[in-house]
């Protein structure tokens, strides 16, 4: 099963796709800065408290590949989340500075090999993101890049997938 979960910050989103992926053996993908290349003190505070809460049979990988990631699988994958793996890709590229149409090049071709091999994995890959349709995402430059790319990410990665679910305040609305 392949599932894109989606809310608001602090709506449970999290938590909900840990609850689908269960208690066995499972790898945490963290697609945001990582330890080696960008080491950055409260991502590394919040992957601790992820770790803290989850199963002692799950593992973390630290990606922002994740065709990779999803390919390679050999077993259950929770995807956590496509904002942050989305900021870290255009960090990597000093996307911030280049044109959008560029941007979006660059982000889709990214989308492009993380859908090739959600299609060919057997494995169930839970996918969290955020629902930039219902947050505040502010009126400035870098706010409307990121949210226009996310939109459009959000929308590319849920056509790979089986089930879309909603969470609102810890409540959950299949799609």
């Amino acid at each position: 099963m392949k599932t894109l979960v989606t809310g608001g910050v602090r709506s449970g989103k999290s938590r909900h796709a840990e609850a689908l992926v269960g208690t066995g053996p499972a790898t945490y993908v963290a697609p945001g800065p990582t330890a080696e290349a960008d080491p950055d003190p409260d991502w590394a505070a919040r992957l601790a408290a992820h770790r803290e809460r989850r199963p002692a049979a799950w593992t973390t990988l630290e990606t922002r590949d994740l065709a990779t990631a999803v390919a390679a699988a050999d077993g259950p994958l929770i995807v956590d989340c496509l904002g942050t793996w989305l900021t870290a890709l255009i960090d990597a590229d000093d996307g911030w500075d280049c044109s959008m149409p560029v941007l979006a090049a660059r982000v889709d071709a990214q989308v492009e090999a993380l859908l090739a091999a959600l299609a060919t994995t057997a494995h169930d890959v839970v996918f969290v993101t955020n629902e930039v349709g219902l947050g505040v995402v502010p009126a400035h430059r870098s706010g409307r890049v990121f949210r226009d790319l996310l939109g459009t990410v959000n929308q590319r990665v849920a056509t790979g997938c089986d089930e879309v679910h909603l969470v609102i305040a810890g409540r959950v609305l299949k799609l």
